[in-house]
């Protein structure tokens, strides 16, 4: 096999080329991996300062309330509240209503649709395919009467409150 000088030179050129794309593949990671450690020592210095930034709050934040309860010994005398400021139910709430004036609006009341005559039941889940139902069967009349009467009483408690006792607004 012959070599010519052209040959030669061209083999030497292409070698050159490899090399020289080799070496700049090798620079390319080694900025790329310095550039990764830049950004993980960046979020690293974001993550401190965040930190300085929360214990700096929470700092002014106790400082804060140290000073707002030497204010309030020294200047308002305010006090946590206690179980006895809460109201017990409904009647108590309503005990601290002003009477209404005489020009007054009546209250609005509030209707409710149930109808007491017939049961409340669960409806049948009816598959769309066939027409049948899918879960188990309806329940029977003595469940039915069960839950009706237990809604007859709460609406009983239900219009008991909501009517007025002239008594009690009497004696007051």
């Amino acid at each position: 096999m012959n070599l010519t000088r052209d040959r030669v030179r061209s083999i030497g050129w292409a070698f050159v080329l490899t090399v020289c794309f080799a070496l700049t593949m090798a620079l390319t990671f080694r900025v790329n991996a310095e550039k990764s450690e830049v950004r993980l020592a960046e979020r690293q210095i974001i993550a401190v300062k965040q930190q300085k930034l929360f214990l700096e709050t929470e700092f002014l934040t106790r400082a804060n309330q140290q000073q707002l309860s030497n204010l309030n010994e020294v200047e308002f005398g305010y006090a946590a509240p206690t179980s006895r400021q809460y109201i017990e139910g409904e009647r108590q709430l309503a005990s601290l209503g002003k009477p209404r004036g005489l020009n007054a609006p009546s209250p609005i009341r509030v209707a409710s649709a149930a109808d007491v005559a017939q049961p409340i039941g669960i409806q049948a889940m009816v598959s769309p395919l066939t027409g049948r139902a899918v879960a188990a069967e309806v329940p029977a009349k003595k469940d039915a009467t069960a839950s009706g009467d237990k809604i007859a009483r709460n609406e009983d408690v239900r219009d008991r409150l909501a009517r007025l006792d002239v008594r009690e607004a009497r004696t007051e």
